[in-house]
């Protein structure tokens, strides 16, 4: 039976609190470009080794840096003078024995076309064979590892992987309306909707929430596409319409007073604005790594228990690094919406190598509670929720690698 601790928390809700702070980097943030790019990889090795051998061979591609480029910009155009380097480094199954001999595995040729039809979906004025240069370091895993994935744990319903790493996951719900509204931002800011109405807008968009009792003030780093804003004066109506539309979700959203501010960088009279060729700092103005973005759960929230474990990139197969952060936010949201008179829930999944993934050494629930409620009867039906998850851990690989999942 599965080591589950069930305790309660008398904090007061996050919502509760006087001031909270959330942020979420957009999908065309340098960092947000690696996560993606990482474990767009990391999905198609995934499907390459199912097709190829009939389940998921070892590796991980969870290392990954961008290094940005350099470029000369100005209202109506400009250019790139030194192009995006992107380098993922990671241990791979390059190749496997076979009854005709030793077939190799192309994981470096793999790698490169992947992280170029990543980077070309999510940015639309990147020109990925001009504007980007990617370099490729994936090496066969140690031994060790290579049989710990090659192992299964056999149980009643079957076989199940073991974990090829000792890490945790954590999850927590619900959101808050600061949270709601961050996400929500960013998604609308680079929905298709969105940048038909307003194409001038990156995909780099970064929004930083910080809510002071009633009243939050968003702060948004949006790249504005120099070829399509000709001067000053349709840049400042692009910032004021961005602002309109956030102002208008937010009133969908929350009954707080809302105020929002783009691009506070800039200074006018200096003639500084935040202009990208690509839609993207990437292009001259910042670097990016995995691990460095949002968490499963899309948010950057300090206010709340984060893992620092990255999840991009890594194998969904066994690496419960990825894997016990999706189930420990799933147990999370079940937990928030069934149980009745939960206000929050915490999850903290442990796991450890060489450990059936279904039987993590210890999960940690702790949830705060209305206090007029039946401890006793939240406590069962928060464990039984648990359980119910754990059982099913295994369906999380698929989800994974259909997208259907959260991760960044």
């Amino acid at each position: 039976m599965v080591n589950i601790k069930v305790s309660r928390l008398y904090n007061q809700p996050v919502e509760g609190l006087e001031v909270e702070i959330v942020e979420r980097k957009g999908v065309g943030h340098p960092d947000s470009l690696c996560d993606y790019a990482a474990e767009a990889v990391s999905v198609k090795l995934a499907k390459y080794y199912q097709e190829e051998f009939g389940r998921i061979l070892h590796y991980n591609v969870d290392k990954a840096l961008l290094v940005g480029g350099r470029a000369k910009v100005d209202f109506g155009g400009g250019e790139i003078l030194e192009p995006i380097m992107f380098f993922i480094a990671g241990r791979v199954t390059t190749e496997v024995s076979a009854r005709e001999g030793v077939r190799r595995i192309p994981a470096e040729e793999i790698a490169i076309e992947t992280v170029k039809e990543e980077f070309n979906r999510r940015l639309r004025f990147l020109d990925v064979n001009k504007h980007l240069v990617i370099k490729p370091v994936l090496r066969l895993g140690s031994t060790d590892l290579r049989r710990i994935v090659d192992e299964e744990g056999k149980t009643k319903n079957g076989v199940v992987p073991l974990s090829n790493d000792t890490s945790l996951g954590v999850g927590f719900a619900p959101l808050t309306e600061t949270e709601r509204l961050v996400l929500e931002g960013e998604k609308l800011l680079n929905s298709d909707a969105f940048k038909r109405k307003l194409p001038e807008v990156g995909e780099d968009v970064k929004i930083m929430g910080f809510r002071e009792r009633n009243k939050i003030t968003l702060t948004v780093a949006a790249a504005i596409v120099a070829s399509l804003t000709p001067d000053k004066e349709h840049y400042v109506s692009v910032k004021e319409q961005l602002e309109d539309e956030l102002c208008d979700l937010a009133l969908t959203l929350t009954s707080k007073d809302v105020e929002v501010k783009v691009n506070v960088g800039d200074n006018y009279e200096k003639g500084i604005y935040y202009l990208t060729l690509t839609g993207t700092s990437a292009e001259s103005g910042d670097d990016g790594q995995v691990g460095r973005g949002n968490r499963c759960n899309g948010l950057i929230t300090p206010n709340r228990p984060m893992s620092m474990e990255a999840t991009a990139g890594k194998n969904p197969h066994s690496h419960i690094g990825k894997i016990y952060n999706v189930l420990a936010n799933a147990i999370a949201n079940r937990i928030a919406v069934e149980v009745d008179y939960v206000q929050e829930a915490y999850v903290y999944v442990l796991g450890q190598i060489g450990r059936r993934i279904d039987d993590p050494p210890l999960v940690n629930l702790q949830l705060v509670v209305d206090g007029t409620a039946s401890w006793n009867n939240i406590r069962e039906e928060a464990r039984a929720i648990a359980e119910e998850e754990i059982l099913n851990v295994t369906n999380i690989t698929k989800l994974i690698l259909e997208q259907r999942v959260m991760l960044f």
